[in-house]
């Protein structure tokens, strides 16, 4: 199953939980204090779809926002998994594992073929 932007996602039963919301959470969890403009450098992908998955883990109380007070001009956050959210990325990570093993399995077997056919074909 894909997405419209033709990101693999889980199965409804999963959450629909996309390759983008796992790849955001993980750098999260590596560095909290993330901006999303950083996040969207370091995944490239667009800030609005930063903001727009880091909303969704919100809602889903996989993460929350902390408004940090270092400048008084300038807003900025600091995105912390939740107990919950450190449960849920654990199940993200191990659903994103398998879906990657089968997919490395489906090329395997390409690989194969293909190799068999340039072989029979020299």
């Amino acid at each position: 199953m894909t997405s419209p932007n033709s990101m693999p996602v889980l199965p409804d039963h999963e959450s629909r939980i996309t390759d983008h919301d796992y790849h955001v959470l993980k750098e999260i969890e590596k560095n909290p204090s993330h901006t999303q403009r950083s996040l969207a450098q370091k995944l490239d992908i667009s800030l609005g779809k930063v903001n727009f998955v880091i909303s969704g883990l919100i809602e889903k109380g996989i993460i929350k926002a902390k408004k940090l007070k270092n400048n008084p001009d300038k807003i900025r956050w600091q995105y912390i998994l939740t107990s919950e959210g450190i449960k849920e990325k654990v199940r993200i990570t191990k659903c994103y594992m398998e879906r990657r093993l089968r997919e490395f399995e489906i090329l395997k077997a390409e690989i194969e073929e293909l190799e068999k056919e340039v072989t029979r074909d020299k």
